[in-house]
């Protein structure tokens, strides 16, 4: 993969900043306009379905594809060493499950097994293996961080984030797919949801904001030198 110039590393680390947080502020804001949503009980995927189903598909699609651009900058600047291929191939394989959960729409929630169809299969497969490797690629990271003092900084955060996301993913699972947990938590499956999918973000946001402020502070130093 061709190295990118600072310049470039700076843009893609935008798009991982715009890119988190207008996923999450689109989701946001579209469930509190639409009066029969609830952010409480409802999954951020839900928001696909109906006639203004086009703004969270458009969501997924245009937030896998500035992660994607993100994954660039990170791989110039973690060319070696610890996460830099590993971490790199999980921010990547998110990227690809986000992008494509857009088009692949759900099945409305509580639609059995028997009468699902192959684009709502697809989008839970996909899901599902983004939520298991997004508190994994946090923990990846930490590694990386705990070792290389431009990045240690991030250390504490990508903990924290991390095991909140990983705490949520527990939490969505056990009440999810486990009928006993499900009668008694499915007025929470929303909130609980994005208890994991909103630390990840934050943490993704963090991460992209540092790379973009290691690049400019790389920039102004190689400038100082010639």
């Amino acid at each position: 993969m061709r190295k990118l110039s600072k310049k470039q590393v700076q843009l893609t680390a935008l798009a991982g900043m715009i890119g988190a947080f207008l996923f999450v502020a689109t989701f946001t804001l579209e469930g509190w306009l639409r009066p029969d949503y609830s952010a409480l009980s409802m999954y951020v995927s839900a928001l696909s379905l109906g006639p203004r189903g086009w703004v969270q598909i458009s969501n997924f699609i245009l937030f896998g594809l500035l992660m994607l651009a993100f994954t660039r900058g990170v791989a110039t600047e973690f060319p070696t060493g610890k996460a830099s291929k590993g971490g790199l191939t999980l921010l990547t394989i998110i990227a690809l499950c986000y992008l494509f959960s857009g088009p692949f729409v759900m099945d409305p929630t509580g639609t059995t097994l028997a009468q699902s169809t192959v684009h709502g299969t697809i989008h839970g497969i996909l899901g599902a293996i983004a939520f298991i490797l997004m508190p994994i690629s946090c923990f990846v990271y930490l590694r990386r961080f705990a070792i290389d003092k431009n990045w240690r900084p991030l250390w504490g955060w990508t903990l924290a984030l991390g095991a909140i996301s990983a705490a949520g993913l527990v939490a969505l699972t056990l009440t999810s797919k486990f009928p006993q947990f499900q009668s008694s938590f499915a007025a929470w499956f929303g909130l609980i949801q994005r208890a994991l999918i909103v630390p990840f973000m934050l943490w993704l946001f963090v991460f992209a904001l540092h790379l973009y402020r290691c690049s400019r502070t790389s920039e102004k130093e190689m400038g100082k030198t010639v």
